[in-house]
């Protein structure tokens, strides 16, 4: 482990994320060395750091893409007994998912115990596209493209403007759309939809702040490539 701040080597070892990590510093429930962590304090793989008492053992980094089935629901555990994103996946680090996907949005989610990572990718400031393939009812005219394209006034204020396109790819009674947004607002591409008349059938997100599913099988995952991380690391501007 490089030098780093020690709310950061929390959320590398999967304790919390960077936003977290730092409250429990503040709250003095963090040490190094056996005294009190101080925040902003530098550590290193040679210091013993310890949560409540309890030391805290790096984990490997690692962070997955998902290409999510559909009725899987975005959480680690689901009280109704629903299937989850981490259902198959490598159990020996503490997984989350960075965001989420509706039960009924499938496409890819990426998931990761790197909690600095997640913590700048789902910040708003970082402006992270997302790329859904949206089927929808009836013929999508140019006049509707455009105001989608330029922002849509829903319930939670104004979106921000999309790229959109209309795609060639024939469906009866319906258009495919390809939409890419920055921001992360709950159900927001079936809401821009649905506000200009045209209700959601399939909904796919394809990309996440710069990568893309490939020939990621439905319902299948892999270990992102040391290329793709450094994607997600330009998007956020960090540095590993």
């Amino acid at each position: 482990m490089p030098d780093m701040r020690v709310h950061r080597a929390l959320a590398q070892a999967g304790v919390a994320s960077r936003r977290a990590a730092e409250g429990l510093v503040s709250e003095g429930r963090v040490t190094v060395n056996g005294a009190v962590a101080a925040v902003g304090q530098i550590v290193s793989d040679r210091d013993v750091i310890a949560v409540d008492g309890r030391r805290v053992r790096a984990e490997p980094i690692r962070t997955y893409m998902l290409n999510k089935a559909m009725g899987v629901v975005s959480t680690a555990s689901d009280p109704e007994g629903r299937p989850t994103v981490l259902d198959g996946l490598p159990a020996d680090v503490r997984l989350y998912p960075i965001g989420r996907l509706d039960i009924d949005t499938t496409g890819l989610l990426l998931i990761t115990n790197d909690g600095d990572l997640a913590h700048r990718l789902m910040h708003p400031r970082s402006k992270v596209p997302k790329t859904y393939e949206a089927l929808v009812d009836g013929r999508v005219s140019s006049a509707t493209v455009r105001t989608l394209r330029t922002g849509i006034q829903l319930e939670d204020g104004p979106t921000q403007p999309a790229a959109v396109e209309v795609l060639e790819r024939r469906a009866q009674g319906g258009t495919w759309l390809r939409i890419e947004i920055t921001e992360g607002r709950n159900r927001q591409v079936r809401r821009m939809c649905e506000a200009v008349g045209h209700d959601v059938r399939r909904l796919v997100r394809t990309r996440y702040a710069g990568v893309g599913l490939g020939g990621l099988a439905r319902g299948q995952h892999r270990l992102l490539s040391s290329a793709e991380l450094a994607r997600l690391d330009a998007q956020v501007g960090a540095t590993r």
